[in-house]
């Protein structure tokens, strides 16, 4: 019974999945040069972020205590739009006030068009190759978030240790913030879900070959091994017989 529901959840998913498409806009580029005048403040807010994603997560599994592992999971994810870790830039609106660009939250799932891929660009830049290291921090110090803004921000990456430029006077504003239905983004997670399922059926499939393949090797390796030993055997046997053999024929000294 169960496997029908899945089934007819699958079929009902995949025929909304063109109307889905459909509806959705061709997707913006990030605006590179914007990033200089927000990068500090992405990277406080990817920290802080981070700080309660993993008491979130350390939560959900208590009392077992999160792992460094999981930890890494998250900080590799916070700033990949197609995984549920980075909707948090979804909530972000870029306002131009004055002379700066300020990250303001909206406390709901937007459009994401160019600035939602800025937004998501410059955390990338911030984070870069710094994931496991601000996964090993926050696993081994435990730092309040404060403490983690300082880290990330000032000492690991630098995001935050000169002043932004002021924002040209002629740069194009960008787009407005447009809220998603609640329906439209209840299916895109569901969309998100389901690849993520797909992605890890398919995981679990190469892994399983890969077991395959490493036990019929080791199997061959050792049927090879004991072939080679048992012919390795019966040539040892017959050498000694043929060479008892012809000591055996030479005549002794008595024949003689």
């Amino acid at each position: 019974m169960k496997q029908l529901v899945s089934v007819v959840l699958v079929i009902f998913i995949i025929g909304l999945i063109p109307t889905f498409e459909c509806s959705k806009k061709p997707s913006a580029a990030a605006r590179k040069e914007d990033i200089p005048y927000i990068k500090c403040q992405v990277c406080e807010k990817l920290a802080a972020e981070l700080y309660h994603q993993v008491e979130k997560k350390q939560a959900e599994i208590a009392p077992k205590k999160i792992s460094e592992y999981q930890i890494i999971e998250i900080a590799e994810n916070v700033c990949n739009l197609k995984k549920a870790e980075a909707d948090w830039i979804l909530q972000i609106d870029i306002v131009e006030q004055g002379d700066k660009l300020e990250l303001v939250d909206q406390n709901t799932e937007g459009q994401c068009n160019s600035e939602c891929k800025t937004i998501e660009r410059a955390c990338q830049e911030v984070m870069g190759y710094s994931d496991t290291d601000v996964a090993e921090y926050l696993y081994s110090s435990k730092p309040k978030i404060d403490s983690l803004v300082n880290y990330l921000c000032k000492d690991l990456t630098k995001s935050c240790t000169t002043k932004p430029p002021p924002v040209p006077k002629d740069r194009t504003p960008g787009e407005p913030f447009v809220a998603k239905s609640s329906k439209e983004a209840e299916m895109e997670k569901m969309m998100r879900s389901m690849e993520g399922k797909v992605l890890r059926e398919k995981e679990r499939k190469n892994n399983d070959w890969k077991n395959r393949i490493t036990k019929g090797v080791s199997k061959a390796g050792e049927a090879l091994k004991q072939h080679a030993y048992k012919v390795s055997n019966k040539v040892r046997h017959w050498w000694r017989a043929k060479t008892g053999g012809l000591k055996s024929s030479k005549p002794t000294k008595q024949e003689l």
